[in-house]
């Protein structure tokens, strides 16, 4: 415990209660009024349609993508899960050495570190839109709306997974531009 020099000379322990105001504040002291001043300043979410196109355009192709990734070698051509699912992939990784044998057989870790934070990702955002589509409220205008907390959770949520989808973009063009 911490005391000061003043409080030394008193008893050795303190009170939880002294370190609260002896006096409520007029804005606390009225329970309903409190309540009705949150309500009015509670924080609302609601994603932008191009939010929304973002997830719904690349949530199935990252889930694609992270799959194929994840699941080298059985996903790659000659492997048991490569057809039809990562069929494209064949040509794809003759283009694009990193997700071929190439790299694979060499053992550079690099796609599998991205298919890894493709897969957190993924959960973030997975989480954002469910957060969004099953606890938002219709609002007055038929817009779902996200508030309180769970909006400011969802919001905070939503914004991680962006920026690890901008860190993953600069770090993925770094890489090539250094080794190109």
């Amino acid at each position: 415990m911490v005391t000061t020099r003043a409080a030394s000379s008193r008893a050795a322990s303190v009170e939880p209660t002294a370190f609260v105001p002896a006096t409520p504040s007029a804005k606390r002291s009225s329970k309903t009024s409190a309540t009705k001043s949150s309500k009015s300043s509670a924080f609302t979410h609601v994603p932008t349609t191009a939010t929304l196109a973002w997830l719904a355009i690349s949530l199935p192709l990252v889930i694609w993508d992270t799959g194929y990734v994840l699941l080298r070698p059985l996903s790659m051509p000659g492997g048991s899960l490569h057809w039809p699912i990562w069929a494209p992939y064949k040509l794809y990784g003759e283009v694009d050495h990193i997700y071929g044998f190439k790299a694979f057989n060499a053992g550079n870790g690099f796609t599998s570190a991205q298919g890894f934070l493709n897969a957190v990702e993924t959960l973030l955002y997975l989480w954002y839109f469910a957060a969004w589509f099953f606890s938002g409220k219709r609002s007055s205008a038929g817009i779902k709306v996200l508030s309180g907390r769970a909006g400011a959770r969802a919001t905070l949520i939503g914004f991680s997974a962006a920026i690890m989808t901008l860190s993953k973009t600069v770090l993925y063009c770094k890489y090539f531009r250094d080794t190109s």
